[in-house]
C-alpha cells in the first residue's frame, strides 16, 4: 500500500531502486552513480525510497542475479509501489526476462519507471527488449571478430596455456603489448616430461601421481585449480582440444574457435557446443613449439588406439543438454574422510578414494563395495523410520493427504454441479423463447452446444466418486512398518527406483567414508544433509553427523535403540519428515492401503 504521512494528504509512492553493472572491468562507482540519479528522480516525483537493490559485475543477460531476485520477492510482498532504474537495460537485456518482469510487476501492482525512458509500457518492453537483444548479439559478433583478428596475428585470444607466459613489451606511448606469449622453459620441460612418459606407456593417472609426488605445481595452482595434478588435466578431451596431451600449441599450431557457447535458458549457464572443423581458425606459430612432430604423432597414435579399444557399439549417446541421472543411489555424494576427495568406482563394484588413485595425494587405499554402502545407509534409515514418533507422523500425514484429496474432489463436484445447473437454466430459457414464437436460427446452434455440454457434465459427475468420510485402514501402522522394512527392495524396483532415488538423494548432501580397520567393511560412515534430521544424529539433540561403524555403534546401527530428539516444529525436522514420507509415497504403490475399509 502507498504510504500516507498525514491524514487527508495524497499518499506517497514507495519506490525501490535497482542498479547493476556488468563486468569486473567496470567501476563499482557505477552503482553509486545510478542510485544517485534514481534518488534525484524519486525526489522530483515525490516518491519515498524504501529499498535499494544492486548487483555488481553480473550480466543483464541472466535473470539469476541475487538482488534482482530479492527485488521481485519484495514486490510480491507489496513492499514498494514503483520500481526505479536508470534505464531499462539495467533491469535486463533479455527479451524474455524483461517481458516476464513487466508482467510480474503489473500483477503485483508495481509500476516501472526509468530515468531514460520514463514510465515503462508494453511498447518499451517490445522495442527495448528487441534493441537489447540486438545489442548483445552485435556485441558478441564484434568481440568474436576482434578475437579472430588477434588469433590471426598469432596472439592469445584469452588465457595462457601451461608452458607459456605473457611477454609484455613497452610501447612508445607508455602502454604495453597484449596477447604476446613466449615459452616458459621450466613449465615446457614438464610438458616434455608428460609427453615422454605417456609415449613410454605410462597412464595419465600414473603420470599425475608422479608429478604430485615430485611437488610440481599444476596449471592454475594459484587460481581456480585444485592445487594438484589430475589425470583429466593431462588427458583432457581430445575433441575439444583440452588437456596437456591435446594442445596443438605445443607443436606450433594455434587452433581457435573449436567450440561456441550458448546459454541454457533454464539455468542461465553456458554450455559448449563443438564447431565443425571447417569453422576452426588455425595459425602457424613455430616460435611456440615445445614438442617435436615425431613425439606428438606417437602420442596421438596411442590415444587413438586406446579410444578404439574402449569404444563399444552399445554405448548410449546423449543429446545436447540431456541430463544424466546418477548411475547409482549415492553417485557423486561419497567423499573420502581423510582428504575430502570423491569416492569413485574403481572396478565397477567397489568405491575408493580418487585422490589416492588419480593424484597420489592421499594415503587412503581402502575399498568398500557399492552394495555395502547402500545397504548400511538404508538399514540406518529403515531403523530410524520405525521410531513411534515417525509412525504417528506418517499416519497423520496420510490422513491429511486423504482429506486434501477429498476436499479437492468435493470442490470439483460442486463446481460441475453449479455449471450443470446454469446449463439447464440456459436450455430452459431457449425453450421458453421458442414456445413464445421468438425463434432465431442461431438458437439451434446454441441449443446444440448447451446439450453437448450438459451431457459432458453429467458424464463427469457420474465418474466422480461419492465423497465419504475418510476411514483409515485399522492396520495402517503395520502396513507402514512392512513398507519401511522393504525399502531397499522398493528402491531397486525399475518402475519406482528413479523417482524414489531422487528423493532419497535430496535428503543427503554428503556421505563421508572414513577408513577404519575395526569397522564393518573397513569404513565408518558419516552422513550430512536433511537425512540427518530423520536419523536423529545424536541423543542429546545436537547436530553432529551420525557415524556408522558397523557392528558396534552408539549412534546408528540396525538393531540399536535410538531416539528422535530434534526440536519439535524445527524447519530441519519438518523438511526431513516431509521428504522421508515423500520417499515412501513414491517408492511404493500406497493405494494398497484400503481407505474406507470398515470390515478389514
Amino acid at each position: 500500500m502507498m504510504k500516507t504521512d498525514v491524514i487527508g494528504t495524497v499518499p506517497r509512492m514507495r519506490a525501490a531502486i535497482y542498479a547493476r553493472y556488468s563486468t569486473d572491468l567496470q567501476s563499482p562507482a557505477s552503482i553509486a552513480d545510478q542510485v544517485r540519479t534514481c534518488r534525484r528522480l524519486c525526489e522530483e516525483r515525490g516518491w519515498e525510497v524504501v529499498e535499494v537493490f544492486d548487483d555488481m559485475a553480473i550480466s543483464g543477460a541472466t535473470h539469476l542475479r541475487p538482488q534482482f531476485q530479492q527485488m521481485q520477492e519484495a514486490a510480491r510482498k507489496g513492499q514498494f509501489d514503483v520500481l526505479v532504474a536508470e534505464a531499462l537495460d539495467r533491469l535486463s537485456r533479455d527479451q524474455e526476462h524483461i517481458a516476464g518482469l513487466h508482467k510480474r510487476m503489473r500483477f503485483n501492482g508495481v509500476a516501472i519507471f526509468t530515468k531514460a525512458e520514463g514510465e515503462i509500457s508494453e511498447l518499451h518492453i517490445g522495442l527495448g527488449g528487441t534493441m537489447s537483444a540486438l545489442f548483445l548479439r552485435q556485441l558478441a559478433q564484434k568481440t568474436h571478430r576482434g578475437l579472430e583478428g588477434r588469433v590471426k596475428a598469432g596472439k592469445s585470444a584469452g588465457g595462457i596455456s601451461y608452458g607459456y607466459r605473457l611477454n609484455r613489451q613497452p610501447l612508445p606511448d607508455g602502454s604495453f603489448t597484449t596477447g604476446d606469449r613466449v615459452i616458459d622453459e621450466t613449465e615446457a620441460e614438464i610438458v616434455r616430461r608428460i609427453f615422454r612418459e605417456y609415449d613410454q606407456g605410462k597412464s595419465p593417472r600414473t603420470i599425475a601421481v608422479g608429478l604430485n609426488r615430485d611437488g610440481i605445481a599444476p596449471p592454475r595452482s594459484g587460481g581456480k585449480g585444485a592445487g594438484t595434478w589430475s589425470f583429466s588435466t593431462i588427458s583432457g578431451n581430445w575433441k575439444r582440444g583440452t588437456g596437456i596431451l591435446n594442445n596443438d600449441l605445443y607443436v606450433g599450431k594455434l587452433v581457435w574457435n573449436r567450440q561456441n557457447f550458448i546459454k541454457d535458458p533454464e539455468t542461465g549457464k553456458r554450455q559448449a557446443r563443438l564447431n565443425p572443423p571447417e569453422a576452426w581458425i588455425i595459425e602457424e606459430v613455430p616460435h611456440l613449439r615445445i614438442i617435436d612432430d615425431g613425439l606428438w604423432d606417437r602420442v596421438k597414435e596411442r590415444q587413438s588406439a586406446i579410444r578404439k579399444t574402449m569404444k563399444t557399439s552399445n554405448q548410449p549417446r546423449n543429446a545436447f543438454g540431456a541430463a544424466r541421472r546418477p548411475t547409482y543411489l549415492f553417485s557423486g555424494l561419497l567423499k573420502c574422510g581423510d582428504c575430502g576427495a570423491a569416492y569413485t568406482l574403481m572396478n565397477g563394484k567397489k568405491y575408493g578414494c580418487s585422490g589416492a588413485r588419480n593424484r597420489g595425494t592421499c594415503a587412503n587405499r581402502a575399498l568398500i563395495s557399492r552394495t555395502a554402502v547402500e545397504r548400511r545407509v538404508l538399514e540406518g534409515l529403515k531403523h530410524e523410520l520405525m521410531h513411534p514418533d515417525l509412525v504417528r507422523e506418517f499416519v497423520e500425514a496420510f490422513r491429511k493427504e486423504m482429506r486434501r484429496e477429498r476436499r479437492a474432489t468435493q470442490a470439483t463436484r460442486e463446481a460441475q454441479k453449479r455449471r450443470h445447473g446454469q446449463v439447464l437454466t440456459e436450455i430452459d430459457a431457449i425453450v421458453s423463447a421458442i414456445t413464445q414464437g421468438m425463434f432465431h436460427p442461431s438458437m439451434k446452434a446454441k441449443m446444440d452446444a448447451l446439450e453437448a455440454e450438459r451431457a459432458e457434465l453429467e458424464e463427469k459427475l457420474a465418474a466422480l466418486p461419492e465423497t465419504e468420510p475418510v476411514t483409515l485402514h485399522p492396520r495402517l501402522s503395520d502396513i507402514y512398518s512392512r513398507k519401511v522394512m522393504d525399502l531397499t527392495k522398493a528402491l531397486n524396483d525399475p518402475e519406482a527406483r528413479a523417482e524414489a532415488a531422487d528423493l532419497l538423494r535430496g535428503l543427503v548432501s554428503e556421505i563421508r567414508l572414513i577408513p577404519d580397520p575395526d569397522a564393518e567393511d573397513g569404513h565408518a560412515i558419516e552422513l550430512f544433509g536433511d537425512l540427518g534430521s530423520i536419523l536423529a544424529f545424536s541423543r542429546d539433540g545436537n547436530a553432529k553427523p551420525r557415524r556408522f561403524t558397523g557392528g558396534v555403534s552408539d549412534s546408528l546401527v540396525a538393531g540399536v535403540r535410538n531416539h528422535l530428539n530434534l526440536p519439535e516444529g524445527s524447519e530441519a525436522k519438518v523438511s526431513a519428515k516431509k521428504q522421508g514420507f515423500d520417499l515412501l509415497f513414491n517408492a511404493y504403490d500406497i493405494t494398497d492401503v484400503h481407505l474406507r475399509s470398515q470390515t478389514a
